[in-house]
């Protein structure tokens, strides 16, 4: 028989609640995923009230209050603490963002904290992207050319060729566009998903490159880039302002032109 319905030990559970100290005048709510592979217990929703009079601004500073003070068994990803490394991406509120870019003021009532969407779960809130990275692997990113480069090592590009690639070089391979896109959650296993694609387009713009046809050949593929459907989920999420759907468009524009 067909199931409808979810694994039992899949069904979210009320978890833990640790309340504010006596003494603390400003409390915030913070529900917050939990899940460990070390035991069989269910997914749950552990409640944690932090005093944002002792607290930094950002959700990632909560979490950190939270990790320090509260629960040492809290596991998430956090390096650089200013949206340049991409490690913190979560999603808040329904939101997939970067916890260190998000002002708790900017959020309203109880903040709800769960790992990216539709990824696999090593822990709590740290999402498994082995296969969101082979597949940047994949599409080669790097740079490839035949030319020898000049004798003093450098290939130069006018500000206007330069220009090009802004918009693309910008991303910091967070995958909230990727774990925000319903192609991706539908064909994961074979539709590239935005980050990637975005990443492909910052090489084949990139006029130092010199394997644009075989780039291009790469991604003839149904699945690969052809599952786009342009929802725009991508470019709604993205924390840094990149448009994903753009380049993507940009991909297929050049596949019809060379056909053509």
């Amino acid at each position: 028989m067909v199931a409808l319905t979810l694994p039992a030990n899949s069904r979210i559970q009320v978890g833990r609640t640790h309340l504010l100290p006596v003494d603390a005048r400003r409390g915030r709510e913070f529900s917050i995923y939990r899940w460990s592979p070390d035991d069989d217990a269910n997914p749950r929703y552990d409640t944690n009230t932090v005093d944002l009079d002792d607290c930094g601004p950002m959700a990632l500073d909560a979490l950190i209050k939270i990790k320090n003070e509260t629960d040492p068994t809290l596991t998430f990803r956090r390096s650089c603490r200013e949206g340049m490394c991409g490690s913190c991406a979560m999603n808040i509120d329904g939101v997939n963002t970067l916890v260190c870019l998000r002002p708790i003021a900017d959020i309203d009532g109880a903040v709800r904290i769960t790992p990216l969407p539709h990824m696999p779960v090593i822990k709590d809130l740290v999402p498994d992207l082995t296969h969101a990275f082979a597949q940047y692997r994949a599409i080669e990113p790097c740079l490839k050319s035949d030319t020898p480069p000049p004798p003093d090592g450098e290939r130069l590009q006018s500000p206007e060729e330069r220009g090009q690639i802004d918009g693309l070089w910008e991303c910091i391979l967070c995958f909230c566009c990727t774990a925000g896109c319903p192609s991706y959650w539908w064909n994961g296993d074979r539709y590239l998903g935005p980050a990637v694609l975005l990443q492909a387009y910052r090489w084949i713009a990139d006029t130092r490159d010199e394997a644009t046809g075989e780039r291009l050949d790469a991604l003839e593929d149904p699945f690969k880039l052809y599952r786009c459907h342009t929802i725009m989920n991508c470019t709604d999420t993205c924390p840094k302002g990149l448009t994903p759907a753009k380049a993507i468009g940009a991909i297929k524009e050049l596949m019809i032109e060379r056909q053509l």
